[in-house]
């Protein structure tokens, strides 16, 4: 079997090792510390995690649909029902202690590897990437998009209690290069003449370079080229938090720098590669 374009599973055991350190060295004040997430305290997400798990166990795993979700029309409507979800789960896990979500982690984190460990990663998962413009999607994409998910959750902890730990080579890039999935999409309405490039670029080593096209039938990726309308370089303590919208772009234009065509660079600043 040819390897998927993006393959994360390796690295979803490792970082729930790393998650399970995390929580168990935290004190009680930092159980209690606001996120960047601006509803949600460090115990908040810990539970969101948590929820991810028994869903993905649950739902997929075990196919336990439970309450049946109503009528979806629209991403607006998908992005709605899911908020009311999380929402709903949060209030409730108030009243479970930092102990107990550390022990129900510690149950659910390794099925949650294994189970997408024996997946196909080409067969169509029960979910597509919405963010990406799919309408449907290989397990190998839906997969990555589950790594954000607890890379993302992970590192807003880490950022609330001022731990270091996700911000490598090894950890960040995986993430922000399936993050860059997002790219073509928010480019869909953009007009411009065919062969037009857009670089967007995360320095340092923990970053690189994604280079998108204007083609007769929309954008897409390309390979690296010097010839840009316009690049956007985007540090990376930046881009994860604007690209998971818990910063929009009038809060960081100061440390965006857009070289060439500006309101081109411009759109770029407005990918969501999450489900918000």
């Amino acid at each position: 079997m040819p390897e998927p374009p993006i393959n994360v599973v390796p690295l979803l055991p490792q970082l729930d090792e790393k998650l399970m350190a995390l929580l168990k060295s935290l004190t009680p004040e930092d159980w209690q510390r606001q996120t960047i997430a601006k509803l949600w305290k460090v115990k908040d997400v810990v539970a969101h995690l948590l929820d991810g798990n028994l869903r993905v166990l649950s739902m997929l795993r075990d196919h336990y649909t439970g309450e049946a979700p109503p009528p979806i029309h629209s991403y607006q409507d998908l992005v709605d029902f899911l908020n009311g979800l999380n929402a709903d789960w949060v209030k409730a896990m108030k009243r479970v202690s930092p102990g107990l979500l550390i022990l129900l982690h510690e149950a659910t984190g390794q099925p949650f590897c294994d189970y997408y460990a024996s997946l196909d990663p080409f067969a169509l998962s029960p979910f597509s990437v919405a963010w990406t413009g799919e309408s449907e999607s290989q397990n190998w994409m839906h997969i990555a998009r589950e790594y954000t998910e607890k890379w993302l959750h992970q590192q807003q902890i880490r950022d609330a209690v001022q731990q270091p730990g996700l911000m490598t080579r090894e950890f960040f890039y995986p993430f922000i290069n399936i993050f860059m999935r997002g790219l073509p999409h928010t480019y869909r309405a953009v007009d411009a003449e065919t062969a037009t490039i857009v670089q967007l670029t995360i320095p340092t080593e923990i970053g690189g370079s994604w280079y998108l096209q204007k083609a007769e039938s929309g954008w897409a990726f390309t390979e690296a080229s010097p010839n840009v309308a316009t690049e956007v370089v985007v540090p990376p303590d930046v881009a994860w938090r604007l690209f998971s919208k818990s910063l929009r772009p009038d809060h960081v234009r100061e440390q965006v720098e857009i070289r060439g065509n500006q309101q081109l660079g411009e759109v770029a600043l407005q990918m969501v590669s999450v489900m918000a």
